[in-house]
């Protein structure tokens, strides 16, 4: 009943950005907290940045100063604007939504992902 959606992704060049968008649909009463999550070729999928209701966010330390992360409650939507992007931010990025199905009921879910190559 709820579904988490990636958007955004692409080829892009070396310092160049890239918006990308997580929609959260279903039966929600409100999202909790947000995450970007992103696993390269051979590599274990790790944070890439977080943000809860309140609004406190994290970021993974390599992408601090190039990305942020962003959240529209309204739209059941959260967005990473990823900036000076490197080679080495090569990855399928997946969106992970802890979702209030109604208050005190609470379930997490992950996106099938998107992938951004960056290369020139």
């Amino acid at each position: 009943q709820v579904q988490v959606v990636e958007s955004g992704g692409g080829l892009v060049q070396p310092g160049g950005s890239l918006r990308l968008s997580c929609a959260a649909s279903g039966s929600i009463y409100r999202l909790n907290k947000m995450g970007w999550y992103r696993q390269a070729p051979g590599k274990e999928r790790e944070l890439v940045a977080e943000i809860p209701y309140g609004d406190i966010v994290n970021y993974a330390d390599d992408v601090k100063g190039r990305f942020i992360i962003s959240r529209d409650n309204a739209r059941n939507t959260v967005t990473l604007q990823m900036n000076s992007l490197k080679a080495e931010d090569t990855a399928v990025y997946y969106c992970n939504a802890n979702v209030a199905l109604r208050l005190g009921i609470a379930a997490s879910y992950w996106g099938k992902g998107t992938l951004v190559t960056v290369s020139s």
